[in-house]
């Protein structure tokens, strides 16, 4: 898709879903969910950390089921040394909590890196809109059941 191509209901998706997932992703390193807590070492969120810490606490909301069925997809190098897409692996989730952070970011990451055209659900403008709305619901459900929303929202 070319920039100009780009209607002003995907800009606004897509900044409302980079904000809120940025702001999240702050809330996790706030909360102590970092890569690693070595002095000078970066302050990068740990998903994973927040994944075991509350997988037998999380309530599937009906948004995350939907993300789920949705499944989004990411980009593979095939055989031939050409680009494809390939549903996001879910081999290493054992619970739905892991399935919908693996969702989650797989959208931000496609957002952000993957390229935009090969493949007729990747190219499908519904789709990537729902994915972006459903993808902020998740998060902001997040916040709420695990009262992360202060952090979330910069509202003390």
């Amino acid at each position: 898709m070319r920039h100009e191509e780009i209607s002003s209901n995907l800009k606004n998706l897509s900044f409302e879903f980079f904000y809120w997932f940025s702001r999240f992703e702050f809330t996790l390193k706030e909360n102590g969910f970092l890569k690693s807590e070595q002095a000078h070492a970066k302050a990068e969120p740990s998903w994973e950390k927040f994944r075991e810490m509350y997988k037998n606490d999380y309530n599937i909301s009906h948004e995350a089921n939907d993300l789920i069925k949705l499944h989004p997809k990411r980009q593979v190098v095939t055989d031939n040394m050409r680009l494809g897409w390939v549903p996001v692996g879910l081999d290493h989730c054992d619970n739905d909590f892991c399935k919908v952070i693996t969702m989650l970011t797989t959208i931000r990451n496609n957002l952000f890196h993957g390229g935009k055209h090969g493949d007729g659900e990747v190219d499908d403008i519904n789709r990537n809109l729902e994915l972006l709305r459903l993808g902020k619901e998740v998060l902001d459900d997040f916040a709420n059941q695990f009262n992360f929303v202060n952090d979330y929202t910069r509202y003390y």
